[in-house]
């Protein structure tokens, strides 16, 4: 379900995500600030993946661009980001695009990990995954598709157990909730 709405995003903002996630990387590129920018997106990720409240800010039409740039001043504060990704959230806020975030962030993870020769693999798991698991998941990934790896990793209970890997546009999906699922199809087949 998560993947499913991450792609949705992606695709339905996929040119305006791209014209901004590009500008702030060419912007970072050129202040040298390409890790600190990435560090801070990936934090604004996993705050989208945790708060309802803010995952509600960023998509609210009914919430007025100057309370949605209050808001995420204060936030911004808060977790103390750096002044490219303050004044990146800030333009979001004012041009009224805050509700494009995931897929901006999605994008600049991607030109940074063209640019870096790396693959992203989103990984989903019922339970999270120790430090040696993930260490073997990246190395296997990495067998198979030449290159190096970085992970994506997001706790996912409904899977109820298993895994579901996507890697580029080829996912797995090895979950016990989709094998329930598949089972439940086919024993309403035979009956």
């Amino acid at each position: 379900m998560a993947a499913q709405a991450s792609d949705k995003g992606s695709t339905a903002n996929g040119g305006l995500a791209q014209r901004y996630a590009a500008a702030l990387f060419e912007l970072a590129d050129s202040k040298h600030q390409l890790d600190a920018v990435v560090g801070d997106l990936g934090a604004i990720d996993k705050m989208i993946d945790e708060s309802a409240d803010f995952r509600r800010l960023i998509n609210s039409p009914v919430i007025s661009r100057a309370d949605q740039g209050k808001a995420i001043t204060g936030i911004v504060q808060a977790a103390q980001f750096g002044p490219l990704t303050a004044k990146f959230l800030g333009l979001l806020a004012q041009n009224r695009r805050l509700f494009a975030l995931p897929a901006m962030i999605q994008a600049f993870k991607k030109m940074l990990a063209d640019r870096r020769g790396e693959m992203t693999a989103q990984v989903w798991s019922a339970r999270a995954l120790s430090a040696e698991q993930q260490s073997a998941l990246a190395e296997t990934i990495k067998r198979a598709h030449g290159a190096k790896v970085t992970m994506e990793v997001k706790v996912d209970p409904d899977l109820i157990g298993g895994l579901v890997v996507k890697v580029g546009s080829r996912m797995i999906d090895s979950s016990i909730r989709t094998k329930l699922q598949k089972l439940q199809l086919a024993m309403k087949g035979v009956g």
